[in-house]
């Protein structure tokens, strides 16, 4: 049975953002079962944790002796069991990957530095005059995206991993109204949360915030 770490709670802001959700959803598209150990920031402390996962950080993968760290990682090696997230072609699925490496590299280091500027420092005088600057960097990244996107559903020709890690860093956004602006990737990001199994891995990820809620 494949085990997947998550965080047993974590503030409402950040609910539906960690990054177990893309591991979650990735298993549900390849429809492999998996189960979750939930932990808290002792375990997440703790030599045995780290021993697993260095930075402390979730979600870790398990599997028959298989321990995986790195959210862009497990992916990766999730997707290559199933087709449903890489396709046979060699060509369409080094494009698919080349879109993983995009969303992590390209996109997410301008959106995630905005979401922490709103949520862990808006009242800093730097991180108000620094904001503007991340928000430009953020729109143009999104603009270029949006560009490529064009009149696509996908951002090749059908789903794969590479929009199921974009989406998720899109979703980095929802405070704030940058997609606004860009409607095709509104678009987009909605036709990819429509997805039964995001709906799938999202109730799971909310439910286990719920349990910890109403102990």
């Amino acid at each position: 049975m494949i085990t997947i770490s998550a965080f047993k709670w974590v503030p409402p802001f950040a609910q539906g953002l960690v990054r177990d959700l893309r591991v979650r959803w990735a298993l549900e598209e390849a429809g492999l079962p998996y189960q979750t150990r939930l932990i808290d920031p002792a375990v997440q402390s703790s030599p045995d944790y780290r021993a697993c996962q260095p930075f402390g950080q979730v979600p870790m993968f398990e599997e028959d002796g298989l321990v995986l760290f790195e959210s862009g990682s497990i992916l990766l090696h999730i997707a290559a069991r199933t087709e449903a997230l890489l396709p046979e072609d060699q060509k369409e699925r080094a494009r698919a990957i080349c879109w993983m490496f995009a969303a992590l590299n390209s996109i997410e280091p301008f959106v995630q530095q905005l979401a922490e500027i709103d949520f862990f420092w808006p009242g800093q005088e730097w991180a108000k005059l620094h904001r503007p600057d991340v928000v430009n960097a953020s729109q143009r990244r999104l603009s270029e995206l949006a560009t490529w996107l064009g009149n696509r559903d996908y951002l090749e020709r059908r789903f794969t991993v590479g929009d199921l890690l974009m989406t998720s860093v899109l979703r980095i956004l929802r405070h704030t109204d940058l997609m606004e602006a860009a409607p095709q990737l509104k678009a987009y990001q909605a036709r990819c949360e429509a997805r039964p199994p995001f709906q799938r891995a999202l109730r799971a990820q909310l439910a286990d915030f719920d349990q910890r809620a109403s102990a």
